[in-house]
C-alpha cells in the first residue's frame, strides 16, 4: 500500500508487539510519512477489542493504526517467524513491545537480523528494560508508572495516589521510542551501523521526575502529592467558582501577581509581606489559596475567565472532549480531522499529528485498516513474495489476508 510522501517517507518500519506503545510509537511515525507495516497475529492487535466501538469497529484502533499497512502473521510458526524475517531485511526500523528475551527465543533477535540488516534500527519498548532485576516483570504502563516514583505525586494528598483516565505512561514511552528510532536514523547517516533502542515504560515515567531527583539526593525531600497545586508555583491552583464549576489560576510569577491582584481589585496583596514574592506566596500558598477562593466563588466561571484573560492572566476552565469539539482554537489549528472511512459511517474524527510542521506536516492518509487487509500487498512488495507463495503461506494459515484485501 502506497502511503503519501512525507518527512519520513524513505523510512520503512516494521511494527511488532500490540496494545499501545509500540503501537503508538509507529503511529507517530505514520503520521510524518514512514511506511509502517504493522504485524499483527491471527487473533488481531488487542487494541480492537479496547474502548467505545462503532458499527463493531473499534473507534481506539481506528486512531492507533492509521496510516499503517497491516499484515497478519502467526508468528507461533517457523514459517511466520521467516516472513516476519524477510521483511525485517528492508525495512529501517523494527518496533517491538514483548517481555524481553520473547523475540530471541523466535529467532529475531537483534543480532539474527543485523546479520542481514546491519543498517536496521530496533526499538524495544518493555516494562523495565532489557537488563536488571526486573526485566522479566510483566510491565503494563500503569504498573511501571507505580515503581517510577510518578504515581506518588498523582492525586490528593489525603487520598491514595491516584491515575490519569489514559495509558500516561504508555504513551510517553511510544514518544520516547520514536524519538530514539530518529536520533538512531540520524546517527546511522554517519556510522551506516543501526543500533538498539532500550526503552522502558518505567524510566520514561522516572524521567518526569526530574526535579525531585536532586532535591532528595541533596535535601533529602520526598515529593508527595498535591491535588492540584504545582508545588513551588503559587498561585497555581484550581479554584471554584460561583456557579459551582472550576477555573485554574497560575499566577505564581511576581509581574504576573501583581496585576492579578489587581483584576481581583485587592492591590493590596501585592505588598503584603507574605505575598510580594514568590518563596512567600508558597510559603503562605493556603492562606493565599483562601483569599483567592473567597473571590472565584463569588463571580461566575464566564465572568471569571473574561477577566483573568483580558488582563493576561493565565486562567482557564477545565475543557472536556466536548467542549474541545465546539472550540473555536481547537477549530482554527484544524486539530480534530475528520477522516473517510466507509465502516464508520463515511468518516471519523481523530486528532490531528504533532507538532505542526510547516514544510512537510504530518498527515492522516487513512483510519485503522481491517486486520490483515495489506498482508497480500505487503508480502509481494516488501518482502518480494510470489502471489502463488503468499497463497501456499495463506493456505497453511502462517498469514491471514481480510475479505477486504
Amino acid at each position: 500500500m502506497k502511503i503519501s510522501p512525507g518527512a519520513l517517507s524513505r523510512f520503512k518500519v516494521l511494527e511488532l508487539g500490540s496494545t499501545i506503545a509500540g503501537p503508538f510509537c509507529g503511529r507517530l511515525l505514520a503520521d510524518f510519512g514512514a511506511q509502517v507495516i504493522k504485524i499483527e497475529d491471527p487473533a488481531g492487535d488487542v487494541i480492537r477489542t479496547m474502548g467505545e466501538s462503532f458499527n463493531g469497529k473499534s473507534l481506539y484502533a481506528a486512531s492507533l493504526l492509521r496510516n499503517k499497512s497491516t499484515v497478519s502473521v502467526d508468528l507461533r510458526t517457523t514459517e511466520g517467524r521467516q516472513v516476519v524475517k524477510r521483511l525485517a531485511t528492508q525495512c529501517d526500523v523494527l518496533i517491538e513491545n514483548f517481555r524481553p528475551g520473547t523475540i530471541e527465543k523466535w529467532g529475531l533477535g537483534y543480532e539474527e537480523l543485523a546479520k542481514e540488516n546491519p543498517k536496521l534500527v530496533m526499538v524495544r519498548i518493555s516494562g523495565f528494560g532489557q537488563s536488571g532485576p526486573y526485566s522479566s516483570w510483566p510491565g503494563y504502563g500503569i504498573i511501571s508508572e507505580a515503581t517510577s516514583g510518578l504515581r506518588s505525586l498523582t492525586g490528593d494528598p489525603d487520598r491514595p495516589p491516584s491515575r490519569m483516565a489514559t495509558a500516561l505512561t504508555d504513551y510517553l514511552t511510544g514518544l520516547y521510542g520514536a524519538f530514539g528510532a530518529l536520533v538512531a536514523l540520524l546517527e546511522r547517516e554517519m556510522s551506516g551501523q543501526g543500533q538498539v533502542i532500550d526503552a522502558a515504560l518505567s524510566e520514561s515515567a522516572f524521567s518526569f521526575m526530574e526535579p525531585f531527583v536532586p532535591a532528595y539526593e541533596k535535601l533529602g525531600v520526598v515529593a508527595n502529592r498535591a491535588g492540584s497545586k504545582l508545588p513551588g508555583a503559587a498561585p497555581n491552583n484550581l479554584f471554584t467558582t460561583g456557579d459551582g464549576d472550576f477555573i485554574h489560576i497560575a499566577a505564581w510569577h511576581d509581574t504576573l501577581f501583581r496585576r492579578f491582584c489587581s483584576v481581583m481589585e485587592r492591590p493590596d496583596l501585592a505588598d503584603d509581606e507574605r505575598f510580594k514574592n514568590l518563596p512567600g506566596r508558597v510559603k503562605h500558598s493556603n492562606e493565599l489559596d483562601d483569599l483567592i477562593a473567597a473571590w472565584t466563588g463569588s463571580l461566575p466561571l464566564d465572568v471569571l475567565e473574561t477577566r483573568l484573560q483580558d488582563a493576561g492572566i493565565p486562567a482557564t476552565r477545565i475543557f472536556t472532549i466536548a467542549d474541545i469539539f465546539k472550540d473555536r482554537h481547537y477549530k482554527a489549528r484544524e486539530a480534530l480531522v475528520a477522516v473517510p472511512d466507509a465502516s464508520l459511517g463515511g468518516s471519523v474524527t481523530l486528532a490531528a499529528p504533532v507538532p505542526k510542521l510547516d514544510r512537510t506536516p504530518g498527515k492522516i492518509n487513512h483510519a485503522g485498516r481491517e486486520h490483515g487487509q495489506d498482508t497480500r500487498a505487503v508480502l509481494m512488495e516488501v518482502g518480494g513474495y510470489s502471489s502463488e507463495e503468499i497463497d501456499a503461506l495463506v493456505k497453511q494459515g502462517v498469514v491471514q489476508e481480510s475479505k477486504t484485501s
